[in-house]
């Protein structure tokens, strides 16, 4: 992933240097990394645990659209008193995020329902809320504290990108150094083995969806932090993207194995490669080509690695037998 993220930038500098080295254009890669990076933070954990999570982007505009509403309702009697309480409006909305994600780990890891078929039922379920929610209209409103915080810098860099890189630090740690971390890469890798060392899948399972939606929660924070509005249909898009980085970054899609810095590199090449285009002038269509291209060759690669691996011990046994 690292080579392709070197590769990709090199050939869209070849290509159009005065206009993919543009400092704003640089800035624009690393403002709209971060909410995607974190859906693929999350997509990642539930495929670990050997699931999926499409309710995501659903529960990301949720928290969009409960922020947007709740400070325009104070704004309107006093806009000084709801600028003053955004950290509480902020936080109303991640635990709407939240409870989304309670919902899902309810479904799946008490009713016993597939994850697939659970998200795909509440991704239905929070859309219909949020086009009930908002009359299918966009929403206009935010903070100004927070719509402050999601246009700033510290030293050049959006403080967004570095709101996604501590979160993606954060996740690291929870997955290598946490308990529940090694309990969820065991319930994906081998579920009745988890079963028979002792681990409770039911609490992991609700851990693991309740942390999903704590992520998607906090992407819904950065959307109308970049842009201060809120609408049902915002990053319909991105449930499919998502999907493609987390199984770019080298995500196992049965379970069991993923690296949270494959997924962070996984992000920029896919921001980079659409920058990239962008700068050609070339339409989202081919995006989508080159999109599926990388994903169809990092996999066919893998395969290729793993069927050599395979070949390895047999030839070394074949040796020692002779």
């Amino acid at each position: 992933m690292l080579l392709l993220v070197v590769v990709a930038f090199g050939i869209f500098t070849v290509l159009n240097p005065a206009v993919f080295l543009n400092p704003i254009n640089l800035q624009n890669i690393a403002l709209a990394s971060p909410e995607i990076g974190i859906l693929a933070l999350a997509m990642m954990l539930a495929m670990l645990s050997g699931g999926i999570d499409l309710s995501l982007v659903s529960i990301a505009n949720l928290t969009a659209i409960t922020i947007s509403t709740l400070y325009t309702a104070i704004a309107t009697n006093d806009p000084t008193q709801a600028d003053q309480l955004f950290p509480v409006i902020v936080l109303v909305g991640v635990a709407v995020g939240l409870c989304g994600g309670v919902v899902n780990g309810l479904l799946i890891a008490r009713v016993g329902i597939t994850p697939i078929l659970a998200t795909l039922g509440t991704m239905q379920i929070y859309n219909g809320i949020a086009v009930a929610w908002t009359g299918g209209k966009t929403l206009y409103g935010s903070p100004a504290g927070l719509t402050a915080f999601g246009q700033s810098t510290m030293g050049g860099i959006p403080t967004l990108f570095i709101v996604f890189v501590v979160v993606a630090l954060a996740i690291g740690l929870v997955i290598n150094r946490t308990p529940l971390g090694l309990k969820v890469t065991l319930q994906g890798a081998n579920p009745a083995a988890a079963y028979y060392s002792g681990i409770n899948s039911t609490r992991v399972l609700m851990g693991t969806y309740m942390l999903t939606g704590l992520l998607g929660s906090i992407a819904g924070v950065l959307f109308i932090g970049r842009n201060p509005t809120a609408s049902a249909d915002y990053g319909a898009s991105y449930v499919l993207l998502v999907v493609v980085i987390a199984v770019l970054a080298g995500t196992n899609p049965n379970g069991g194995f993923a690296t949270v810095f494959g997924v962070v590199l996984a992000t920029l090449v896919l921001q980079i490669v659409q920058s990239g285009f962008t700068a050609m002038r070339l339409s989202t269509f081919e995006y989508s080509m080159a999109q599926g291209l990388i994903l169809v060759a990092v996999m066919v690669f893998d395969q290729i690695k793993w069927r050599g691996r395979r070949r390895r011990p047999r030839r070394a046994v074949a040796a020692s037998a002779a």
